[in-house]
């Protein structure tokens, strides 16, 4: 599972996973703060935002050659390019400050931290390895625009494929495609494969025409079953498979530059 749908909201598991350790943490701070008489949200609340300004900072510092030419784009933390390490880091750093200058909070402060990051730690854990036996490439067959059907497994020839999942009306599907055409001009050893999901191959031919698109396997998912089955329940999603055809990576949202080339990195490892 990718994302989970809120209402007309869809928040991708990672995301929803995080708040939740978090909403977690200020829970138990509010219990075990009240029985001393010391309210610690506000506290819990500077460490979760520095842990996110410093997980940003470390990805853009590691893939700041891919912002150079749009420095605006540090700032759009809409690509979801964030370092875990970092930041884990920054959150301890601010967490151990807090502890050494007020001793008062030390206990509820740190009950609460901990019970945040082990509810992270382990239901990410938990979800990984339970999803990590069903990750192969779909066997679901689609067609080509011309009507040829195809599986992706066929498409992939035991080569690292990357799948992305759009549609003409997404709006950060638009924006991410140029970037995508890109990376398959780059990358000739990765297969680069585009799913439409649920339109017509009229459509997507109108569409790539509009915006001078050369995209290469491009195939139609006029049901949008491969959303389904892979979990994804917005677009656009990215799918990173190897070459052995398991999943090794995804990402739910628009993809940058660099959170492409990051995610590419995945494939390093084979």
């Amino acid at each position: 599972m990718l994302s989970v749908n809120l209402g007309p909201l869809s928040l991708p598991l990672a995301q929803l996973l995080l708040i939740s350790a978090f909403i977690i943490a200020l829970m138990v701070g509010a219990i075990t703060g009240r029985k001393e008489g010391i309210p610690i949200a506000g506290t819990l609340s500077d460490i979760f935002l520095v842990s996110l300004v410093a997980a940003r900072i470390g990805f853009v510092i590691q893939y700041f050659e891919h912002y150079q030419e749009n420095l605006w784009g540090i700032i759009d933390i809409r690509d979801g390019g964030f370092h875990v390490i970092a930041g884990l880091l920054g959150a301890l750093a601010l967490t151990i400050w807090k502890l050494w200058r007020h001793p008062k909070i030390r206990r509820p402060l740190a009950i609460a931290a901990a019970s945040g990051l082990l509810t992270w730690g382990s239901v990410s854990l938990l979800v990984t390895l339970m999803e990590s036996s069903s990750r192969g490439i779909p066997e679901a067959t689609f067609t080509l625009l011309d009507g040829t059907p195809v599986a992706l497994a066929e498409v992939a020839d035991n080569k690292p494929m990357v799948v992305n999942l759009w549609a003409s009306w997404c709006p950060p599907c638009i924006r991410e495609m140029p970037v995508l055409e890109q990376a398959q001009q780059n990358n000739p050893d990765v297969i680069f494969v585009f799913v439409n999901q649920g339109e017509q191959p009229e459509t997507i031919t109108q569409f790539m025409d509009q915006h001078k698109l050369s995209l290469q396997n491009v195939l139609t998912d006029t049901s949008a079953s491969l959303g389904r089955t892979t979990g994804s329940q917005a677009l656009p999603t990215t799918l990173f498979y190897d070459a052995n055809g398991q999943q090794v990576d995804a990402h739910l949202g628009e993809l940058s530059y660099a959170t492409l080339a990051h995610n590419l990195s995945s494939f390093d490892t084979d």
